[in-house]
């Protein structure tokens, strides 16, 4: 089978923060978090079309979203402070946990049912479902105090993963958050400050700022991307043969009138089945890399706009990409044919692995 790809109808109506498709088995769906103070719950229908399920308004711009503990449930990071769940059935909005500052990530961790945001005040906060393994009627939450200003999360299966201002960079032990979290949080006492130790603390291998990053999916390492145009790989291992496997590399550059114009990588997705992982670049370009190997598989044609978000369906079969000029530059009107979405259905092998 080879690829095709198509766009997506009904957008938003401003700059596209943030893109994920569903990590659930079978689910086709996906969510956008937008600057027009919006987050849209889309469904890709036959292969060929797409559908907007959705729309939920908040009071300020949406910078990102994920998928609960099922598709009838999404997570916002918002500008206006607060952590809100969406139930997506009725469309009621739920203020889990309010920052001191803008909320820039927001991830859900399955295995230990957390949900984990992180905001501009320089804090983290853990929050906990009613019920399961917490015992309280409500959510509880927990904070950590970070040592500058996260620019993104990533998870694992075990790890979480935050990306920092001046190149740093915090792993934590989930089971670790959950354990400590929940032993700290009560019915009297539902938001407690903890300090827990990073599993690993780490400089970042790219010398410029951070901005983006997603973890293996076999709960091996990471890769993070930079303003500067480049990507590192890294492993979570701290054995020195693991840790002298990591490197980066240079990509998403273009001869402008004979000069390499370098560009921000803004996406970095892996995909679930291959480990293979995406990048998207404000040059317009999505890549496919094999970490492994050292090299790029695949380069798609270039799109209209900088790519803002990416995201592979939890098959493996469908790669959403998110374009959006206001996710580079900061403008506040949206040139017309410059903001749009793109579902590619795969090929069979399109972003496997190549055999030696």
């Amino acid at each position: 089978m080879s690829s095709s790809q198509f766009s997506v109808s009904e957008l938003p109506g401003d700059a596209i923060s943030s893109l994920r498709f569903s990590p659930h088995p079978n689910s086709l769906r996906f969510a956008v978090a937008s600057w027009d103070r919006s987050a849209y719950l889309y469904e890709v229908a036959d292969g060929k079309t797409c559908v907007l399920l959705a729309k939920y308004e908040h009071r300020a711009p949406v910078l990102d979203i994920c998928f609960g503990k099922d598709d009838n449930e999404l997570f916002t990071a918002c500008l206006d402070w607060d952590v809100r769940r969406i139930d997506v059935a009725s469309g009621t909005q739920t203020v889990l946990s309010t920052h001191d500052n803008g909320v820039r990530s927001v991830v859900y961790s399955q295995t230990h049912s957390l949900v984990i945001s992180a905001a501009w005040d320089s804090t983290v906060h853990i929050h906990m479902h009613p019920g399961s393994d917490n015992p309280n009627p409500e959510w509880t939450s927990a904070t950590i105090t970070l040592p500058s200003k996260p620019f993104s999360l990533a998870l694992s299966p075990s790890k979480l993963v935050v990306a920092m201002a001046n190149r740093a960079v915090h792993i934590y032990s989930l089971s670790t958050l959950a354990t400590d979290s929940k032993a700290s949080t009560s019915s009297t006492n539902p938001q407690a400050v903890l300090t827990i130790e990073p599993w690993q603390r780490r400089e970042s291998s790219l010398k410029f700022m951070t901005r983006a990053i997603d973890c293996m999916p076999n709960d091996e390492g990471y890769a993070s991307s930079s303003i500067e145009g480049r990507v590192a790989v890294e492993w979570f291992d701290p054995n020195p043969e693991s840790q002298a496997r990591k490197y980066a590399f240079k990509c998403h550059r273009q001869p402008v009138d004979d000069v390499d114009v370098v560009f921000p990588v803004n996406a970095i997705a892996f995909h679930p089945v291959h480990g293979t992982f995406a990048t998207g670049g404000g040059d317009g370009v999505v890549a496919i890399w094999d970490a492994v190997a050292k090299r790029r598989i695949r380069i798609y044609p270039k799109l209209n706009a900088s790519v803002a978000a990416a995201s592979f369906s939890a098959n493996g079969k469908y790669l959403a990409t998110a374009v959006s000029p206001g996710f580079e530059d900061g403008k506040d009107e949206i040139a017309e044919g410059s903001l749009g979405i793109f579902i590619r259905e795969l090929g069979d092998n399109e972003v496997k692995r190549k055999a030696k």
